[in-house]
């Protein structure tokens, strides 16, 4: 499986901030915002990740991740002249696509107790079954997200985008799974009235079919849409908290790569020496490295 991160688009919800810097380069604590979702990628044993990206940011992420081979894993890049919607990202990923795949927004961090079980299982049911996922979280403003609906059999009823009577408070997070027709439902779906071809109606493709489902996301699971200022400043506040009181950090991408096997210890090793003056370098050693 494939996972394909939409990390494009103009960040104009963190204006002014973002007028000089893609707003995944902007840090969630002591991370950028792009670890969070390539983490649960890797955390899914995902390797192959394709990343929807801006034009004039290339230079800079393949500065960060290169081909991503340090990391144990394969990074390519796909060009997203201009952001026409989320759906958009998969169309332009067709190449890349050969089966069921994880797709994530860029700006979005999910953290809980074995959050990646919860995936897991989304993703070999995709895998052995077909259809979609996505996962619900309950928002106190549901007027703001996609909203999803849902009968006592978690069944998905119906999926509106921004909705003026929301028929629940369970949001559609930025974390999706298909399988591989979601490139030609993608392909089909027309621009809604903003003009943008919205992955909502690509979603209400599979709810016709039945072939939607919903996997609802409990109290013990923090999700952040870090692309207002409100929630960009409560998810780094969020990781601060987490990490300083357990002493483990989130989304380390090192650390998920040497757990994985993915990189030998004397990698990590050379990872952590060369950031030896930083926390996040002396973490490796440390935390990950002396306890392994």
């Amino acid at each position: 499986m494939k996972a394909i991160i939409l990390a494009g688009g103009s960040g104009t919800r963190l204006y002014p901030v973002t007028q000089a810097i893609n707003k995944h380069f902007l840090p969630i604590y002591n991370k950028p915002m792009i670890y969070y979702p390539l983490s649960l990628a890797m955390l899914l044993n995902i390797k192959d990740i394709v990343l929807v990206i801006n034009p004039e940011d290339e230079e800079v992420f393949k500065k960060i991740f290169k081909d991503g081979s340090m990391l144990g894993i394969n990074i390519s890049y796909v060009i997203q002249d201009h952001p026409n919607g989320l759906a958009e990202g998969i169309i332009l990923s067709k190449d890349y696509i050969d089966g069921p795949f994880m797709y994530l927004l860029g700006d979005n961090i999910l953290y809980g107790h074995n959050v990646w079980q919860v995936l897991e299982e989304a993703k070999e049911d995709i895998i052995k079954n077909g259809g979609a996922y996505v996962f619900g979280y309950a928002v106190k403003d549901p007027h703001r997200f996609g909203i999803v609906e849902f009968d006592e059999k978690n069944n998905v009823l119906s999926i509106e985008e921004k909705p003026k009577n929301p028929k629940s408070h369970f949001a559609a997070i930025g974390i999706y799974f298909f399988d591989e027709k979601a490139i030609d439902i993608a392909s089909n779906t027309k621009p809604s009235h903003r003009g943008e071809l919205e992955i909502t109606s690509l979603l209400e493709e599979y709810l016709k079919t039945k072939k939607l489902k919903v996997k609802l996301l409990g109290r013990g699971y923090a999700w952040f849409d870090a692309g207002t200022h409100d929630s960009f400043l409560e998810a780094g506040e969020f990781v601060a908290t987490i990490e300083k009181r357990t002493g483990l950090m989130i989304g380390c991408l090192e650390e998920i790569a040497y757990k994985n096997g993915w990189i030998s210890k004397e990698e990590l090793i050379k990872i952590a020496k060369k950031l030896s003056k930083t926390d996040y370098g002396k973490y490796l050693m440390e935390e990950v490295v002396n306890a392994f």
